[in-house]
């Protein structure tokens, strides 16, 4: 299938790859850009770091390596290892999975440094305080938005040469969104195989009549891509 990836360049391209090995055409066209932020982290120490995605790791590169890591997933676990974590556990789930690991391995009183991007959401701060932890938030990067919709994805959109689009973020969709119905390409957009992580990450489109979408089962890129092979299967269109 012909697959487009519009998450930020480093991730899109990992993305491309593993796509092209399971014998699809990537499309990569970055609809948000990460940026690191100046915000200096929380004084700490602290009795654990967690982490919900692979962009905040960068930031940890100069911290204190001796305190648990608590990774989202394989992925995020792997690079805290190369940034020189020992102690990483991995959730292999969602923000609200984070939170259940920590919740289960820590004393109640520990003191968390949650490192986080700009635009986030509840969990899982909200769930580690109401189970009695200290969470820290360090807003380490933000993802900005592109400003219109990247040339090859527009041609490929106005020619019809897409078959599918994987989303891994809410804020990935809602931009596309928006930027494809500025420009008079959003039906184009819309009448693709929409492939989501999450329900959170499929409402945007759902809420504008998307007919070819399916949810992950389990908010893991395996299953993502599990949904590309359900396409092939049933057939196209």
């Amino acid at each position: 299938m012909r697959v487009l990836v519009t998450r930020p360049r480093a991730q899109a391209e990992a993305t491309a790859a593993r796509l092209a090995a399971l014998g699809h055409v990537a499309l990569v066209a970055p609809l948000l850009e990460i940026v690191r932020t100046a915000e200096r982290p929380p004084r700490g120490p602290f009795d654990a770091v967690i982490v919900t995605s692979a962009n905040a790791v960068p930031a940890l590169a100069v911290f204190d390596k001796t305190a648990p890591a608590f990774a989202v997933g394989y992925r995020t676990a792997l690079l805290l290892r190369e940034v020189g974590f020992t102690d990483i556990r991995s959730a292999e789930g969602d923000a609200a999975a984070v939170a259940k690991l920590a919740s289960r391995s820590l004393k109640r009183d520990a003191r968390l440094l949650h490192v986080a991007g700009r635009d986030r959401k509840l969990e899982p701060a909200a769930s580690l305080v109401r189970a009695g932890f200290t969470v820290e938030t360090f807003v380490a990067y933000e993802a900005v938005a592109a400003k219109a919709v990247p040339e090859t994805m527009a041609i490929a959109l106005h020619g019809g040469s897409l078959d599918a689009a994987v989303h891994y973020s809410r804020r990935t969709v809602e931009t596309a969104l928006a930027l494809t119905g500025a420009v008079g390409l959003g039906e184009s957009f819309l009448s693709l195989h929409h492939l989501c992580l999450s329900a959170d990450v499929a409402a945007p489109l759902k809420e504008r009549g998307a007919r070819r979408l399916i949810v992950a089962q389990t908010p893991s890129e395996a299953s993502l891509f599990a949904g590309l092979a359900l396409c092939r299967s049933s057939g196209l269109p």
